[in-house]
Parts: C-alpha cells; structure tokens; sequence
C-alpha cells in the first residue's frame, strides 16, 4: 500500500510548526513569497457588481505572480530577490481600482453615507 497520510493535531501538530518555523526561509525567498501575497491579497469587493472587476484584476495579478514564480524554479539567474522587485512593478501597474471594496464602503457607512453613496465609484473611475 501506499503511503497513508493522516492530519496531525494536538503535540504532534505544534511540533511540526516549530520544526517548520526554525527552518527559516531565506530572506530573498521570504520576500518573493511576501510579493505573491501582495499580487494575490485583493480586498474584497462591497457588492456583486464589483466582482466582475475583483476577478478581472485578480487574473490579472495572479498571472504576474505565476510568471514570477515559474522564473524562480526554472532557475531564473537574477534571484528570487531580484524577481520579488519586479513582481511588485507589475502588480503597481495592476492597482486596486474599479470596484469598492468592503472596508471602503464600511469606512463610508461610518462616515453616515447611505449606502448607495457607499458603493458608488468615485467619479471617473470605471467598473
């Protein structure tokens, strides 16, 4: 038979987390996987109508982020470090814009707009 994995609780679990947490990822590493976050990390939109934009600038993002990552394991010469900066160029070009998002539209409501005034787009911003 195969090898049968089963989940880890309790000590077990912990012990892991500490052995994992010791094996300290390298710095330019570290911050690649900080950038894929950056890239993947969008805010929530407040209402259905925004999705569409989340969704689209997620694609967006997400295809830089795998690009990014396919460098690095094909052995990208310019470094892990190197290839986190110019992720983050690319997400720049990819800002969050298009939609509300849900702690735009909560900071709004506690501002006292109603919510339709919350959840409409700035002027000159576009869905």
């Amino acid at each position: 038979m195969g090898d049968i994995r089963q989940p880890l609780y309790g000590e077990a679990a912990l012990q892991v987390r500490d052995q994992l947490a010791a094996a300290a990822l390298p710095e330019p590493v570290r911050d690649l996987l900080a950038a894929v976050l950056e890239a993947l990390d969008l805010p929530y939109p407040a209402t259905v109508g925004g999705n569409e934009a989340h969704d689209r600038l997620l694609n967006d993002r997400a295809s830089h982020a795998r690009i990014a990552l396919r460098s690095v394991l094909d052995g990208c010469p310019l470094g892990p470090g190197w290839t986190a900066n110019y992720l983050r160029e690319r997400i720049a070009k990819h800002p969050v814009a298009g939609y509300v998002t849900a702690d735009q539209a909560r900071a709004a409501l506690d501002q006292g707009k109603t919510w339709s005034e919350a959840v409409t787009l700035p002027a000159g911003e576009e869905q």
